[in-house]
């Protein structure tokens, strides 16, 4: 009987802690507490540790520059704002993304215009920002979401033959490979979440903007400081901005994250691999396709459903899975252009800016239904998953797996 029903659970204790946070984390934080307590001057921002994880961010990415900010979402603003789109153009977006994935567009004065994903996953393709390309394009944000990279050769040709710049939000892919480049260097310039639910974190929440041009990275650095006239002859600040800088606390967290970070990817890596290979011979259910490669680093894991094999449909199977002890979720439903901000134009108030903006010439009725996103929302559940998982949660998730799909599915 499965435990929904009333039945015995296949896992009764809880799934380990990711314990994210260490004894190093702390030592790093308790230096900086205890030369402040010597020297008498207060914690800022800016100084030698966050030089230094900027430097060290920059080298795991294999060369370029880096800018630590306070969060991710400030890490897109920032990199978008380092482009100094004119206002009332228009910023593809992705299909499926964290709110603050999409909401930096809106807030810069231009109009997010959204991409369908490719059937079956998460992300886009370039067929499908192609379909939305218009002469007002300024911009392309590819999300690598999950941790899946994007198929992203084709959109790189897509966006050279235009002209376009793509920004590369990397918040839930640190260190995925797309044909053996690291994602955030493959476009103009990347944005990564740093909070302490992604693969490496600065504390409880931060961003890092990237790129490999240093000019954007010093337009990024001015952006984000209220327009300090950083590498630039001026006596005064040289545009606004606001001040969405990190701090030497976060840098000093961040820099003993980044030490572990290789062996993390590697061993999310492993359990994602280990599950595959555990469900493979189940009928109803497989693992997501990965339209960019097996380069990812499964920030989580999606599974999609057949429900024409069973006889519920696939939120009731990810409540049953669940009910088993197994940390899922039925769905990861976070369609910018299905939420009330963008369907409502709530960005600026007393107004539908940027729609409403006299320089904006596109179309203002567009509506980006996104069919493929939301048949993969519907069809897909997630499983979180983390580096602290052994040989038993993969085996307790595979059982529990199997379990609900032999009570559900449909005999013929």
């Amino acid at each position: 009987m499965l435990a929904i029903d009333g039945g015995d659970r296949v896992r009764r204790d809880a799934f380990p802690k990711r314990r994210l946070f260490g004894e190093g984390e702390r030592d790093a934080a308790i230096r900086l507490f205890d030369q402040a307590l010597l020297s008498g001057d207060a914690i800022g921002y800016g100084g030698v540790e966050e030089q230094a994880y900027e430097h060290e961010f920059a080298e795991f990415m294999g060369g370029g520059y880096a800018d630590l900010v306070n969060s991710g979402t400030c890490a897109l603003y920032v990199a978008l704002g380092a482009l100094r789109l004119p206002v009332g153009g228009e910023v593809v977006v992705p299909p499926i993304t964290d709110p603050g994935g999409a909401m930096p567009v809106a807030l810069l004065c231009q109009v997010p215009v959204v991409a369908d994903a490719v059937e079956g996953s998460f992300n886009t393709s370039a067929e499908k920002v192609e379909a939305v390309l218009s002469p007002h394009t300024r911009a392309i944000i590819i999300a690598h979401i999950a941790g899946e990279p994007v198929d992203m050769d084709p959109i790189l040709e897509l966006a050279k033959a235009r002209g376009i710049p793509i920004v590369e939000d990397c918040a839930q892919a640190h260190g995925a490979l797309y044909k053996d480049n690291i994602v955030g260097t493959l476009g103009a310039i990347a944005a990564y979440s740093t909070m302490s639910g992604k693969h490496h974190a600065t504390g409880p929440q931060g961003g890092v903007v990237f790129t490999r041009d240093e000019e954007l990275l010093w337009e990024a650095r001015r952006f984000a400081d209220r327009g300090k006239p950083f590498n630039v002859e001026a006596t005064s600040n040289v545009r606004a901005g606001l001040n969405l800088n990190g701090n030497e606390l976060a840098a000093a967290i961040g820099r003993t994250q980044l030490q572990r970070l290789p062996g993390a990817i590697h061993r999310r890596r492993q359990v994602a691999h280990q599950i595959q290979k555990a469900i493979g011979g189940l009928r109803a259910v497989r693992p997501g396709r990965e339209a960019g490669g097996d380069g990812g680093v499964y920030w989580f894991m999606r599974f999609c459903v057949d429900e024409n094999l069973l006889t519920v449909d696939k939120n009731a199977f990810a409540e049953a899975i669940a009910a088993e002890g197994i940390p899922v979720a039925a769905s990861y439903r976070y369609i910018p252009s299905e939420a009330e901000w963008f369907r409502k134009r709530c960005v600026f108030p007393g107004s539908d800016y940027p729609w409403g903006l006299p320089e904006y010439q596109g179309d203002r009725t567009a509506q980006f239904p996104c069919p493929n996103a939301v048949a993969a929302v519907e069809s897909h559940f997630i499983l979180s998953i983390h580096e602290n998982f052994s040989d038993r949660e993969v085996e307790d998730i595979a059982t529990a797996f199997g379990k609900v799909e032999r009570a559900y599915l449909r005999r013929r």
